[in-house]
């Protein structure tokens, strides 16, 4: 059964009140995820907002088993983890590690990449709020080009970001996918779907961060949705080697009406400084990604490209 707002499970996983700031794309995004693993779960977490979120031992806002481990061994602890319930017969509880863009294209990508070649049985989720927002906003491995951060303050940063879903995709997992905090029930769907799977699943999850952006906290859910409509970020998944288009990029896919990346860089201050010559820079940029996936989603291959597998 498709979900929707109706039949969407009632029960909640994050409690009451955490130390998130306002209008947190993240904190959408992990209420939706937990529901649909259905709280069966042991998270793992490097230091990231997520371990603000989660609180300060011995009190947590989140009533599912977490295990934190340092910056760059999310990969390492998933596989422990996962390792540890094949060993004592544990069925049915799903390993996730869950990142940030910092602990995912830069400091913890090595773990995560030896875990993904090994194809360890976990769910990996990248939540990406394009920089190290935890430790004063420095640019990272996925901020955008021309955004201010607290490393690139005047000038902005020089390149464009990295495409992770892509370096995922190299390793051959049997699932990959993009989602957006501002359409949760893709992202559900996402996940469940991943649950059902086994190996080293990713999914990459844009999470708008108001005061890293620079935006009001009340638009968060704007934001997400006009980096999606603007094409800078693209909702798609990749199961078993097959490239799909899914929810709101699929319908501007059909009608073929994506809206400048101007009104979206326009709506947040860390953009401020940005050269006409970056703007366009970022259009021809988009252009060119989006014709790559409209192209890709027109001819998929007839088999399976997945060329690794699952092995016990």
């Amino acid at each position: 059964m498709k979900v929707n707002a109706v039949n969407l499970t009632e029960t909640e996983y994050i409690l009451p009140g955490n130390r998130t700031c306002l209008g947190c794309g993240l904190s959408i995004a992990y209420r939706h995820i937990l529901k649909a693993l259905d709280g069966q779960v042991i998270v793992t977490v490097p230091a990231s907002c997520l371990t603000v979120l989660h609180g300060m031992y011995p009190i947590t806002a989140v009533n599912v088993p977490c295990v934190n481990t340092p910056f760059a061994s999310t990969g390492a602890s998933a596989t422990g983890l996962a390792a540890g319930l094949r060993a004592t017969g544990r069925k049915g509880i799903t390993v996730l590690a869950i990142a940030g863009d910092g602990g995912t294209h830069d400091i913890g990508i090595q773990s995560l990449s030896g875990a993904a070649e090994r194809q360890e049985d976990f769910i990996y989720i990248c939540y990406d709020n394009e920089g190290y927002m935890n430790t004063g906003n420095q640019r990272s491995g996925s901020t955008p080009l021309g955004a201010i951060t607290g490393t690139t303050p005047v000038l902005g940063k020089r390149q464009n970001p990295k495409d992770i879903a892509a370096i995922m995709e190299a390793h051959c997992l049997p699932y990959i996918a993009t989602a957006n905090a501002s359409y949760p029930l893709d992202l559900y769907e996402k996940a469940r779907k991943a649950k059902g799977i086994k190996g080293t699943r990713f999914i990459h999850v844009f999470a708008p961060c108001p005061p890293g952006w620079q935006f009001p906290y009340s638009d968060t859910v704007k934001i997400g949705r006009l980096a999606v409509e603007t094409g800078l970020f693209v909702l798609y998944e990749v199961k078993d080697g097959i490239f799909h288009l899914t929810s709101a990029s699929e319908s501007l896919a059909r009608k073929g009406n994506l809206k400048p990346v101007r009104e979206y860089l326009a709506e947040q201050g860390r953009f401020k400084n940005l050269t006409e010559e970056q703007i366009s820079q970022l259009q021809d940029w988009v252009n060119v990604r989006w014709q790559c996936y409209l192209e890709r989603s027109a001819n998929p291959p007839k088999t399976s490209t997945l060329s690794a597998g699952m092995t016990d």
